[in-house]
């Protein structure tokens, strides 16, 4: 749905839709346990890392201080957010040339984008998984 994410992003160059997302981690823990055949591992310095098919889509933790989300960007979304208050491209992984993005601090994105934002990461990575894998999930990728 491209002209969804347009609107949606549009509307965050805007301003509109502006706010510290109050998320917590466990709130982002049963957002994320909620998308089909997630895994969860906590690693890298007890970060909450959610995980498709052995991949990585979303990420709590890895903060300066305060709460962070790290999720996978399309190219579009990368560009649109990657100067927006409180978000970044997202340390380590940006670095090596991928498009993540993380969400640390205010003004940042309200609840209903970052979970938009984190339902596209887990699309984007769960769509580059293999086939034969996809099935093994269960997952319908229409």
């Amino acid at each position: 749905m491209p002209g969804l994410h347009d609107r949606r992003d549009a509307a965050i160059v805007s301003g509109e839709n502006r706010g510290l997302a109050p998320l917590t981690y466990e709130e982002f823990n049963e957002f994320c346990r909620a998308l089909p055949a997630t895994t969860y591992v906590v690693q890298w310095g007890g970060s909450h890392v959610w995980k498709v098919g052995g991949k990585v889509f979303a990420i709590g933790g890895w903060g300066d201080g305060g709460p962070a989300y790290t999720f996978k960007a399309s190219d579009i979304s990368y560009e649109v957010l990657r100067d927006q208050p409180g978000l970044r491209p997202a340390p380590y992984l940006a670095s090596r040339g991928m498009k993540w993005i993380q969400h640390y601090a205010k003004p940042g994105l309200s609840d209903g984008d970052l979970k938009e934002y984190l339902r596209q990461s887990y699309r984007l990575v769960s769509r580059n998984l293999t086939k034969k894998k996809q099935r093994e999930l269960g997952l319908d990728q229409t």
